[in-house]
């Protein structure tokens, strides 16, 4: 692919403008241009000139850099179409080199940067806002080490999370965490955005889990983080800046993970329940009766399993009922962890909390028992357009805002439902409706975080503050602990290139 010196300046921005206006005129498929849906304004940044393309093919190469329009379309736009850029560039460095290379010519430029994975995100975070250069970290996918003995995994940020659940499975581990994305995902996004998952209930979030990172700053500088301890406790831990800042901060780019051993016992259990009552007395049986084996713990509310059943043609293994319930033991002994979850099953039925299950320790059964909680997501979005909402609740307060909402939103949305992680008081929220109009956003928001900031609770649980949640932040957030957010900002991207209008408050 040919670039263009000087001299072709003016070739180069009519061919900018035509790649522009062919965004903005894409299909109707497409979302509406963030800057226009949301009024954002582009902040002081370069744009890009033939000398700047010159340098970035020289770092990476011919075959690792994109410019055509319909190449790159795809990483403007996110998972949920809520959001979309108009990015000209896709960048694929395959070495940490490469990426410092490129932050550091693009600080000096100041050129802004949208790092992105496996663009699964739910708030907006990993595509751009205006005409960021993409970095995408796909072609860092190398797993450098596994080592069946301590545990520890040590990979590039690219490498998809189902590839290495597959590879450490063969050593006998398994990934502490498990994802309905996890297809496409990658590693480095998930460190990222702090991914709680399915397992997080057993094994606790990625600042447990993750050992140490390899992390490129703003300008350049490669901070090695990287430990192969679970126990280092030499200073400040660094490392614990990077993830869950969404790149923001610095661009990870490997990782070292502890993976526990895999289990050798696995059993699910699919539940129907009349009433959200139920379902949390049946999660508190669950905790006293399945202790150390348990290991997942979901619910799910009748029109969010329609949106996997109905469009994947996928039918629930047991009747219709208002609530459902997944329950996952993984332990050593098969027959003392079935012992232990039929003596619970046999108590919840009695009492009367839980009205029909099943259950199942066969490999194809547990995996599609789990495609009705992990098509969720992509399901409901086949209603049209989805405001999605990833909140934490106290549990005795958790399903009141299902209720709410629907009072409020009345006849505009299509379907109001709830889903999530009821062992860490994780709530999916989603209003779905034909299209995106400012009616019903201006219903729904401020009012949902409101709404959880009066119980206490968070206005992200797992998915991130991206570019959906800034000016939110506040109901999470003390002024002062907003302050520091920003200090470190300043420190660590002065400029403000690394994923810039996502995490902290644009009116910053």
């Amino acid at each position: 692919m040919a670039l263009w010196g000087r001299s072709s300046y003016r070739l180069l921005n009519w061919r900018a403008c035509r790649s522009i206006r062919k965004y903005c005129s894409a299909s109707s498929n497409a979302p509406d241009l963030t800057k226009n849906r949301y009024n954002v304004k582009r902040g002081n940044y370069a744009e890009l000139s033939p000398d700047d393309l010159a340098t970035f093919e020289g770092i990476v190469g011919k075959n690792r850099i994109l410019i055509d329009a319909t190449e790159v379309e795809s990483y403007n736009i996110d998972f949920l179409k809520s959001v979309r850029g108009y990015s000209r560039v896709v960048l694929k460095p395959k070495t940490t080199q490469e990426v410092s290379e490129i932050l550091k010519y693009c600080n000096k430029r100041k050129i802004a940067v949208c790092p992105q994975g496996g663009n699964t995100g739910l708030v907006g975070g990993s595509v751009p806002v205006f005409d960021e250069i993409v970095l995408s970290m796909q072609a860092m996918n190398k797993i450098e080490a596994i080592d069946g003995v301590s545990g520890i995994v040590v990979c590039q940020a690219g490498s998809i999370l189902e590839q290495l659940e597959e590879k450490v499975h063969e050593q006998g581990l398994c990934m502490p965490l498990d994802l309905g994305a996890k297809g496409s995902c990658h590693i480095g996004g998930n460190v990222s955005t702090n991914a709680g998952g399915l397992r997080l209930l057993r094994y606790g979030n990625l600042h447990g889990s993750v050992l140490g990172v390899e992390v490129v700053k703003a300008d350049g500088t490669i901070l090695d983080l990287m430990s192969n301890f679970k126990k280092d406790n030499t200073g400040y831990h660094l490392k614990h800046l990077f993830i869950g800042s969404e790149g923001t901060l610095g661009i990870v780019t490997k990782v070292a993970i502890f993976c526990p051993a895999a289990s050798k016992a696995i059993n699910l259990a699919f539940l129907g329940l009349e009433n959200y009552e139920n379902v949390m007395k049946t999660f508190l049986m669950a905790k006293q009766q399945l202790g150390e084996i348990l290991s997942s713990c979901e619910m799910i509310d009748a029109e969010s399993l329609e949106c996997s059943t109905k469009p994947f043609n996928h039918p629930s293994p047991i009747a219709d009922y208002p609530f459902y319930m997944l329950i996952e033991t993984s332990g050593s002994r098969v027959e003392h962890d079935e012992e232990k979850l039929h003596d619970f099953l046999n108590c919840a039925m009695d009492s009367g909390i839980v009205l029909d299950g099943t259950t199942t320790n066969d490999s194809k059964k547990m995996k599609d028992i789990w495609f009705l909680r992990e098509r969720i997501a992509p399901g409901i979005i086949q209603d049209g357009f989805c405001f999605k909402y990833d909140i934490s609740l106290p549990l005795k307060q958790f399903y009141d805002i299902i209720p709410a909402v629907k009072k409020r939103v009345g006849r505009l949305a299509t379907r109001v439902c709830g889903y999530g992680h009821i062992g860490d008081s994780n709530l999916h929220l989603n209003v779905s409706c034909p299209e995106f109009t400012q009616e019903i956003y201006k219903l729904l928001e401020p009012f949902v975080y409101e709404f959880t900031s009066d119980l206490k609770g968070s206005i992200s649980a797992e998915h991130g503050i991206g570019f959906l949640k800034p000016s939110y932040l506040k109901y999470s957030k003390s002024p002062e602990a907003l302050d520091l957010m920003r200090e470190m900002k300043a420190v660590l991207d002065p400029n403000g290139i690394l994923n810039p209008y996502k995490v902290l408050p644009r009116n910053s």
